[in-house]
């Protein structure tokens, strides 16, 4: 029954109507086998009686000299010895009688009736001498039975091929007509693949000719795509109407942050003591919302598929330049950098900057005191790969498939937590790779994390000039 489900319906269909039919022939063979077989035996005996007493009728048997004696030319006898049968007259103790050979086939005592004797089927008649109530002789007449088996076992080959055949061509005819009936089923199923290839629900189900189940099914299925399409569109409209409201609160609270830190700032060079540290405290904090809200500011743009202006940048000068910078803030690790020259990317300097410094400052606050960071970046082929590598603690197993989702950090305290920033660092590299049409992944390490970002190389030949990056923004905020 297992290896029945596992089949497609077809042949489900096909083989489930093939068994029934060979269920229903296999019985109509039989039935018809064991009457026919008996009615072929029943006219064999039939023949055997009449025959057996047109003989009895032509023979007459008389004493002579103390025995039976049988009058029968022998030309009557072979006449009616045709088909290889065998005519013996015998006497009460079973003697021969008569000019028949001495050696015919025994056919037993002469018994009443009709009855197997071997390979041959005997009847066998009494004969009388005159007015006499015991018969003095009897005649026995047999036949072959191959005769009548040869004619049964023909027909059970006949019945037996028409069983078969019956089973195929039904199993065929059961192939053919699930192929059809299941026409229209592959053809929503080949619609509902395209539709989940190419993510579009607004695509229509073929409808059957035929109303029926399937076409119900069909009606039912873009009923059920059309309210899809529809709840796709108010959520895409939704979805847009918050990118663009993140976009928009992004880029006008940095005017009024700018004017609050530049505040705090010149507050905090006019204060002493305990009132100098809460105007740190409140600088601090704001700064650390100036990144914030770029990051958000760069991540709605990223969903909203907004690009910054491109340009040919030297990706090798860009890495140096964000170790050059995460270096201060992180003493006690140990930065290393080799960088290919010459490694050209088509990109925002900017952005690019952000990705450097994003998976630099992630590798110095994950790992302890006394950590190897090393940045490696290197021309293959067509792409340009930029390596980030510590041998640190690693990422944890829980984090791997979600490092790069937004506001994933890993568990600590809320003083570590907060030093490691707001959990949107891997996030935009990931959204800046694939930004410029590359990726980035967490690659696996024998000890440490090493995340690998792939990039296409510019398609401008290396001898060509490359144009001076843009002015690099505060490191405050590029962090």
């Amino acid at each position: 029954m297992k290896r029945l489900a596992a089949l497609p319906v077809r042949w489900r269909l096909a083989l489930t109507s093939a068994g029934l039919t060979f269920v229903i022939l296999l019985l109509f063979a039989v039935v018809v086998g064991v009457f026919t077989a008996n009615r072929l035996y029943g006219n064999f005996d039939d023949d055997l009686r009449v025959a057996a007493a047109d003989i009895q009728d032509r023979l007459t048997i008389y004493p002579l000299q103390g025995k039976i004696n049988v009058r029968q030319s022998p030309d009557e006898l072979d006449a009616a010895a045709t088909g290889h049968a065998i005519i013996r007259v015998i006497d009460t103790r079973g003697g021969l009688i008569g000019d028949a050979p001495q050696n015919s086939p025994q056919l037993g005592p002469p018994d009443a009736g009709i009855r197997d004797a071997g390979k041959y089927r005997v009847v066998t008649r009494p004969l009388f001498i005159g007015g006499e109530d015991s018969p003095a002789a009897f005649l026995q007449y047999a036949r072959p039975k191959s005769t009548v088996d040869s004619t049964v076992d023909r027909m059970h080959l006949f019945l037996a091929l028409g069983v078969v055949g019956g089973t195929l061509l039904a199993l065929l005819a059961g192939l053919a007509v699930a192929e059809r009936a299941m026409q229209p089923v592959m053809q929503l199923t080949a619609t509902a693949k395209k539709i989940a290839r190419t993510r579009d629900p607004a695509l229509q189900m073929p409808e059957p000719e035929t109303d029926d189940e399937v076409a119900d099914l069909a009606r039912t299925l873009d009923q059920m795509l059309r309210a899809l399409d529809s709840a796709r569109s108010e959520t895409e409209a939704m979805l847009e109407r918050q990118r663009e409201f993140v976009a928009d609160a992004s880029h006008e609270l940095r005017t009024p942050l700018t004017s609050i830190l530049t505040n705090l700032e010149l507050l905090e060079a006019e204060l002493n003591g305990d009132q100098r540290e809460m105007a740190d405290s409140a600088l601090r904090s704001s700064r650390r919302m100036r990144v914030l809200v770029s990051d958000l500011l760069l991540l709605a743009r990223a969903d909203a598929g907004q690009r910054s202006p491109r340009k040919v940048t030297d990706l090798s000068r860009v890495v140096r330049e964000a170790a050059a910078e995460v270096a201060p803030v992180a003493p006690d690790h140990e930065l290393s950098v080799d960088a290919e020259d010459g490694a050209l990317v088509d990109g925002s300097p900017d952005e690019l900057h952000r990705l450097a410094v994003n998976l630099l400052h992630n590798a110095t606050v994950h790992t302890p005191s006394g950590t190897h960071v090393r940045a490696t970046l290197r021309r293959e082929g067509r792409s340009v790969v930029l390596e980030v590598a510590d041998d640190g603690p690693g990422v944890p197993e829980e984090l791997r498939d979600r490092v790069f989702e937004r506001f994933v950090r890993a568990a600590g305290d809320s003083a570590v937590a907060a030093r490691r920033g707001t959990g949107l660092g891997l996030a935009i590299v990931q959204a800046v790779a694939q930004g410029h049409g590359g990726t980035v992944e967490l690659a696996d390490s024998e000890v440490g994390a090493r995340f690998v970002v792939t990039l296409p190389a510019s398609t401008l030949p290396d001898t060509q000039d490359v144009p001076a990056e843009a002015d690099a923004a505060p490191a405050s905020e590029r962090r």
